[in-house]
C-alpha cells in the first residue's frame, strides 16, 4: 500500500497544480472579469488539501485504458470542481451547517453565506466549461458523453437529489433501501462517474465502460459506508471536520442499523467485489484494486 499512497499523493499534487492554474485571475475567452473576492472563495473551497480521490480515479482509469492524459487531467479537475462545489453548499447553515472542512474554516465562515453560494455556483459551471472547452482535446462525441454522464451524476437523479433526500432524512427516517438509494445518489454517483470517465475519455467499448461503472458503484458504496463508520469511531481532529453529526441529527445510516462489525464485514465484501470486477484488465488493474482497499480502510 506504500506504493499506492505515493501514487495517490503524486496524482493529488498534479491535480492541485492544474486547479491552481485554472483558478487564477486571468479571464478566459469571453469572460469579462474574475471578481477577486469570489475567486478567493473558490480557491479557498478547492485548494485546501484533500486526497483528490475522484481525480485520481479519472486519471487512473484513463491510464488503464490508454487514454489521453492531458484530457483526463482536465476532466479530473472538472470532477474536483464539482465535488468541491457540493461541499461548499453542503456546509452552508441552510444545509449541514458545518464550520470546519479539511481542518480549515468552511467557505461561508471564512467569507459569508452569499459568497459561498456564488463560489459553489461558479465551480459547478466551471466543471462543464472545462470539459467543453477547446483545450480539452477530445472528439466532440466524447465530450458530449462526459457532459451528459456528469450532469446525470450531479443533478436531481444523482448528487443533488441525494442531498435533498439526506436533508429529508432528518425528519422522515428512511428504511434500509431508502438509505442505500440516498447514499448511492449523494456520494456514489460522482465516484461512479469518475471511474466511468476513463472509459469515455479513452473511447473504450461498452464492456470496459460497464465494468468500470460497476467498479465505481462498489467503491462508492464502500466510501459512504467507511465514512459512516468513521463518523462514529473517529474524532474531529483526525477527520478535519465534525464527527458524530448523523447520530446527533437522528439520521439513519447502515452503520446505525447494523453496527460497526457488520459494516466492516460489508466493506471486506465490497473490496472483493471491486477487485473481481478488475480481473479482465489483468495486472494493470492493481492500482485500482489498491484504491478499493484504501477507501474501505481509510482512517480519515
Amino acid at each position: 500500500m506504500m506504493e499506492f499512497a505515493l501514487r495517490l499523493s503524486e496524482r493529488a499534487q498534479q491535480t492541485d497544480l492544474a486547479l491552481a492554474d485554472l483558478l487564477d485571475a486571468r479571464p478566459r475567452d469571453n469572460e469579462i472579469a474574475r471578481p477577486p473576492r469570489l475567486l478567493a472563495a473558490m480557491r479557498h473551497g478547492v485548494l485546501n488539501g484533500g486526497k483528490r480521490l475522484r481525480p485520481f480515479l479519472v486519471l487512473e482509469t484513463t491510464a488503464l485504458l490508454g487514454g489521453d492524459e492531458a484530457a483526463a487531467m482536465r476532466v479530473a479537475a472538472a470532477v474536483e470542481c464539482l465535488h468541491c462545489y457540493s461541499l461548499i453548499h453542503d456546509d452552508l447553515p441552510a444545509m449541514d451547517d458545518d464550520d470546519l472542512r479539511r481542518g480549515l474554516p468552511t467557505v461561508h465562515v471564512e467569507f459569508d453565506d452569499a459568497t459561498a453560494i456564488l463560489a459553489g455556483d461558479a465551480l459547478l459551471t466551471l466543471a462543464f466549461d472545462l470539459i467543453a472547452a477547446p483545450e480539452t482535446d477530445l472528439p466532440a462525441d466524447r465530450k458530449s458523453e462526459l457532459v451528459l454522464a456528469l450532469a446525470r451524476a450531479a443533478g436531481i437523479g444523482g448528487m443533488a437529489g441525494g442531498q435533498a433526500l439526506d436533508l429529508q432524512a432528518e425528519h422522515h427516517h428512511p428504511d434500509e433501501a431508502g438509505i442505500i438509494t440516498l447514499q448511492a445518489m449523494k456520494t456514489g454517483a460522482l465516484i461512479r462517474f469518475a471511474c466511468e470517465a476513463g472509459a469515455i475519455i479513452s473511447g473504450s467499448g461498452n464492456a470496459d465502460r460497464e465494468c468500470l461503472k460497476r467498479f465505481g458503484e462498489a467503491i462508492g458504496l464502500a466510501f459512504q459506508l467507511s465514512d459512516d463508520l468513521l463518523d462514529v469511531t473517529s474524532d474531529t481532529q483526525a477527520m478535519g471536520k465534525a464527527t458524530g453529526k448523523d447520530a446527533g441529527r437522528g439520521k439513519g445510516t447502515l452503520v446505525a442499523l447494523h453496527g460497526t462489525d457488520w459494516a466492516r464485514t460489508q466493506l471486506t465484501g465490497l473490496v472483493r467485489e471491486a477487485t473481481d470486477l478488475l480481473q479482465p484488465f489483468g495486472p494493470g488493474g492493481a492500482i485500482l484494486s489498491c484504491a478499493a482497499q484504501f477507501i474501505a480502510n481509510r482512517e480519515h
